[in-house]
C-alpha cells in the first residue's frame, strides 16, 4: 500500500509539472528529455504520503539532495542596472540515452533590472549566435537587454560546450585521444541538444513549468526553429534577428554556400567603392605572403598567415556594422614602418596578432567543427565551402586577381580546411573535421508540418541585405512557419540586436502585443 501511495505520489507530481505532457507525441514530450527522477518529483506532490516521519525525512533529505545536484542555483551578484544570478544544470550528454549516466554542466545566467530580483515576471531565454560561442556577459545595463529586462526575467544560456557550459576547447578536446570518439562526443552539441537543455531548465527553473519567450539571434535563431519543430509546448512566443534557418534538404549547405557567396561578393564590391586604396594595399601583402617561404609568414602563434588565410578576416570585417571601418583600419596597421635604411619590409606584429584575435577559431573551435553540421540532416555537408568556392573559379583566387590587377575578394561565413592546418590549436582536431564532413547519420533538426501549422506567436527580424543568413532563403522559410510576422529592414546588418538592440527588440515585441497590427 505504501509503495502504492509513492507511485501515486510520483505520477501526479509529474503530472502536475507538466499538465499536457501525456498527450504529446514521445519526440515532443518535454521528457524528449530526461525523465524526473522520482525522489525530486515527490516535492512537488500534492499527494499526502502517510509514511512514517523518519522515513519521510530521509526520502525529503534524498530529494533535496538530487535537486541540487541537478541544479545548483548562486547568489544575487550586481553590475549597474542589473542584477545576476548564476545557475548550473547537470543535464544528459545524450539525452535520448539518460540512463547511461554521462552528464555535462550547462550554465545560465539569471538577469533582472536592479531592485526586482524578487518580483515575478515572465522569463524570456536568450540563444547567441554561432555555432560554438558562449552568451553576452553583461557589465551594465543596455541594448536590448536592458529594454527586456523592464518587463522579463532573462535567462542567458551558455550552449553546450561554449562558456561555462562544459566548455569544448582544443585542449579539453584533447583529452578524447581518438578521432572518432571525439566525433561520438561532438555530434551531442547541435540544435537538437541545446533545445533539449533549454527544456530540461525550463521545466526546473521557471516557477510551476510555464512556457517561456525564446529571443534566438543568427545560429541562436535556428535553434529557436528546432524549438518550434520538437517542443513548442515550452513557447509562450519567440524573437528570431537574423536566424531563419534554411529548410527542406538532407544537406542545406551548397545552397547555402551559394547563396552566400554572391552576398559576400557584393560586400566586397561595396568595401572597396568605399576604401579604393585598399585594393593596391590587399595586394601588396598578397604578394608578399605568397613570395615568402612556405607561402606565407608565421603568426604569433605559430601558425601562417597566407593569401587564402588572408581572405577570411572577412568574416568579421564585411558583414557586422562598423565592420567595413574596422577591416580599412586593421589594414592601415599592417606595415612595419622603416627604422633604418635598407631594412627589408614586413608584416607588423600588430597586425599578425589582431589577424589572430579577428578569428578566434582556437578559443572557439566548435565554430569550426560544427558550422557545416548545422545545416545537415541525415545527408553529410562534405565540406561544402570548398567545393562552392571552387565554383567560383578565380573570382576568390587571391594571387590570379592580385596578377590580374582586380580586387582580392576577402571571403565570408565559410569554414575550410585550410584552417586545420594554418591554425596550430586546430591541427590535432583535423581528423575528426574530416570525419564530420563525411557522417550522414545527422538526426533531423526541423519538422516542416509542425512549423506549417505552428500556433505559438513568432517574429522575426529579416536583414535585407544580410551576408551570413541569405535573404532569399530567410524569405522563404518564412512562409513554411504558421502565423510568423516579419520585419524586413537594411537599417541593420546581421548584428542588429549589438548595433540597435532596444529599438529591435522593442520593434518585434510590439509585432506581437499589437502595437504593430497588421497591414
Amino acid at each position: 500500500m505504501a509503495a502504492a501511495r509513492l507511485r501515486c505520489a510520483a505520477a501526479t507530481a509529474i503530472a502536475t509539472a507538466v499538465p499536457a505532457a501525456a498527450a504529446l507525441p514521445l519526440r515532443r514530450h518535454p521528457a524528449f528529455l530526461r525523465r524526473v527522477p522520482a525522489a525530486v518529483c515527490l516535492l512537488f506532490s500534492s499527494c499526502r504520503i502517510t509514511a512514517p516521519r523518519r522515513a519521510s525525512a530521509a526520502m525529503s533529505s534524498l530529494a533535496a539532495a538530487a535537486q541540487r545536484t541537478e541544479h545548483e542555483a548562486g547568489a544575487w551578484y550586481a553590475v549597474p542596472g542589473l542584477s545576476l544570478r548564476d545557475h548550473r544544470f547537470a543535464v544528459p550528454l545524450d539525452h535520448s540515452s539518460p540512463d547511461r549516466g554521462d552528464t555535462i554542466t550547462v550554465f545560465a545566467r539569471e538577469v533582472v533590472a536592479a531592485g526586482k530580483e524578487d518580483v515575478s515576471l515572465p522569463y524570456l531565454l536568450y540563444l547567441q549566435g554561432g555555432p560554438g560561442f558562449e552568451s553576452p556577459r553583461p557589465t551594465e545595463a543596455g541594448g536590448w537587454l536592458k529594454k527586456a529586462c523592464e518587463d522579463h526575467r532573462v535567462v542567458l544560456l551558455d550552449q553546450r560546450g561554449t562558456g561555462l557550459s562544459t566548455p569544448l576547447t582544443p585542449s579539453s578536446l584533447s583529452q578524447i585521444t581518438s578521432p572518432a570518439k571525439q566525433v561520438e562526443y561532438l555530434k551531442h552539441f547541435r540544435a537538437d541538444n541545446i533545445v533539449k537543455d533549454a527544456e530540461f531548465i525550463r521545466l526546473r527553473l521557471v516557477p510551476d513549468a510555464k512556457p517561456w519567450t525564446v529571443l534566438g539571434q543568427s545560429y541562436g535563431g535556428f535553434c529557436a526553429v528546432t524549438y518550434l519543430s520538437f517542443a513548442p509546448e515550452g513557447l509562450k512566443s519567440v524573437l528570431l534577428t537574423g536566424g531563419l534557418p534554411p529548410l527542406g534538404e538532407p544537406c542545406t549547405a551548397d545552397t547555402v554556400y551559394r547563396a552566400c557567396f554572391k552576398q559576400v561578393q557584393q560586400q566586397n564590391e561595396k568595401y572597396y567603392k568605399r576604401y579604393p586604396q585598399d585594393i593596391q594595399v590587399v595586394h601588396e601583402v598578397v604578394r608578399y605572403l605568397s613570395e615568402s617561404e612556405g607561402g606565407g609568414v608565421l603568426l604569433p602563434s605559430g601558425g601562417r598567415l597566407t593569401p587564402k588565410m588572408l581572405q577570411c578576416l572577412g568574416l568579421s570585417g564585411l558583414g557586422s556594422g562598423g565592420g567595413f571601418e574596422r577591416l580599412h583600419y586593421l589594414l592601415e596597421r599592417v606595415w612595419d614602418p622603416v627604422l633604418v635604411a635598407g631594412a627589408k619590409k614586413s608584416i607588423s606584429y600588430y597586425f599578425l596578432k589582431e589577424f589572430e584575435m579577428w578569428l578566434g577559431f582556437d578559443q572557439n573551435p566548435l565554430y569550426a567543427l560544427l558550422h557545416e553540421s548545422i545545416y545537415c540532416e541525415g545527408s553529410s555537408s562534405k565540406w561544402s565551402a570548398e567545393k562552392i568556392h571552387g565554383e567560383y573559379g578565380s573570382l576568390f583566387d587571391p594571387i590570379k586577381a592580385t596578377e590580374e590587377g582586380r580586387a582580392v575578394y576577402f571571403t565570408g561565413e565559410m569554414v575550410f580546411t585550410c584552417l586545420f592546418d594554418e591554425i596550430p590549436a586546430l591541427r590535432d582536431l583535423k581528423e575528426a573535421a574530416h570525419l564530420l564532413a563525411e557522417k550522414e547519420d545527422w538526426p533531423p533538426l526541423y519538422d516542416v508540418s509542425m512549423l506549417n501549422n505552428n500556433k505559438v506567436p513568432v517574429a522575426a527580424a529579416v536583414y535585407y541585405e544580410d551576408m551570413y543568413v541569405n535573404f532569399n532563403i530567410a524569405k522563404e522559410t518564412a512562409s513554411q512557419i504558421g502565423g510568423i510576422r516579419l520585419w524586413v529592414t537594411n537599417e541593420y546588418m546581421h548584428s542588429g540586436i549589438r548595433d540597435g538592440g532596444s529599438h529591435v527588440f522593442e520593434h518585434l515585441m510590439a509585432l506581437l502585443n499589437g502595437k504593430k497590427p497588421l497591414f
